[in-house]
């Protein structure tokens, strides 16, 4: 009863707010009191940084606001912040993530804990700011915790969730948090932004303990170790993402405990799975036409669902393993490409695949690449591929795996 009061009280003491998916980043920066933000302009992340400039000149927040001259030098610079003691966020998109590639390779071996945002974008050339998730999905392998929002709520809340499972001592990885370009970045949505005693509740002080970087603390930080110890400290980070997982899930469970039950799953959501016979999975924010594509469906009496996969790593293999294993069909969205891949699929494609092999009645799968570079995804996309997906768990497609939706005839 004392919880339920609690939660009750905290829900009272919310406010909703008008707000981009960007301006949603922001505040949660101000709520996680961050100390040090770094800021170069990319679009479309460049809103985040113009938010938290504002919040700042209105005395409304206090951090170290750092304009660098570039997005090497931004990363750079909060890594270095995060290691000397302070909570640290930044960001990019596209071609300026590419740019500070250098400083995100080596930021998870360093078990530098900062936040960081992408504003997913197109890799030009050619010149292009729509939505693609290939700049994200370039530190899948590198030791990155990497999530996607799919609201500009979930954006809010996963800044706060992503600094308590980065920050954890049995995982210090970074974390970065993935949103569609324009899609939420800058379009509007009612947001409840949770009061300041409650992010405090769930959300601890910044400690690095004895690995904080000090004059009255001498630690080496990135030695030169070659073959003595490098794949003892690759094997570490290995275990670290490893358990995250765990993580992850206690985190979800203390979050729906102070805030309420917000998410019924820490890695992905399930829409109208139930009794689902063929289901769609995809990231971000092509949930919302794969959703109401599913329940115009279900309209017409088809056993359909959708699984909005959140976090890509670390990826919830058994978790989506029992989950999909039920289906006579998978459809994968990709919103990116990996030219030359087995089947010329798609990169979630693979990760979908892998994590399904070891079942002895495998559902079929099939994949589909769309939305690149910004174009839209609409709900009758998605109701055609949930058609092909149909026919691939009939036997009806087993030539091609890959499906390009939304091609100009």
């Amino acid at each position: 009863m004392a919880t339920t009061v609690a939660v009750e009280k905290e829900k009272s003491t919310e406010k909703t707010a008008l707000i981009t998916g960007s301006e949603a980043i922001a505040v949660a920066c101000k709520l996680a009191d961050v100390d040090v933000i770094t800021a170069y302009p990319i679009r479309p992340y460049d809103t985040v940084m113009q938010y938290v400039s504002k919040l700042v000149a209105d005395g409304e927040m206090d951090c170290e606001y750092i304009v660098a001259e570039g997005e090497h030098s931004q990363f750079e610079i909060v890594k270095h912040a995060s290691a000397a003691g302070a909570r640290v966020f930044s960001g990019s998109s596209g071609v300026g993530w590419m740019y500070a590639m250098e400083a995100l390779t080596v930021t998870p071996a360093l078990r530098i804990p900062m936040v960081a945002m992408v504003g997913n974008r197109a890799l030009d050339d050619p010149g292009a700011f729509g939505v693609e998730h290939n700049d994200a999905m370039a530190l899948r392998d590198m030791g990155w915790l990497l999530c996607w929002a799919s609201t500009a709520q979930e954006a809010l809340e996963h800044v706060l969730i992503g600094y308590r499972v980065a920050e954890d001592k049995r995982v210090r990885m970074p974390m970065a948090l993935a949103m569609d370009g324009a899609f939420l970045t800058h379009s509007q949505h009612m947001v409840k932004v949770p009061a300041e005693d409650a992010v405090k509740r769930f959300l601890p002080p910044y400690d690095l303990g004895s690995r904080r970087l000090h004059p009255d603390n001498p630690v080496s930080i990135a030695p030169q170790v070659n073959e003595d110890w490098v794949m003892e400290l690759r094997r570490q980070n290995w275990e670290a993402a490893r358990r995250a997982k765990r993580v992850i899930a206690e985190a979800y469970r203390e979050f729906n405990g102070v805030f309420g039950p917000r998410y019924t799953s820490p890695y992905f959501d399930e829409f109208m799975t139930e009794d689902a016979e063929v289901v769609l999975v995809g990231l971000g924010a092509v949930a919302m036409p794969a959703r109401t594509a599913v329940r115009r469906l279900r309209e017409q009496g088809r056993k359909v669902g959708y699984v909005n996969l959140r976090w890509f790593r670390p990826f919830p293999t058994d978790e989506l393993r029992s989950c999909l294993g039920r289906m006579r069909g998978v459809g994968v969205i990709d919103r990116d490409f990996a030219h030359g891949s087995p089947d010329s699929g798609g990169i979630v494609l693979h990760d979908i695949r892998s994590c399904l092999y070891p079942l002895e009645a495998r559902p079929a799968v099939a994949n589909f690449i769309g939305g690149l570079g910004g174009r839209d995804i609409s709900i009758s996309d998605c109701m055609r591929m949930v058609d092909i997906t149909f026919e691939a768990a009939e036997g009806k497609r087993t030539d091609e795996v890959v499906t390009w939706i939304g091609l100009r005839e």
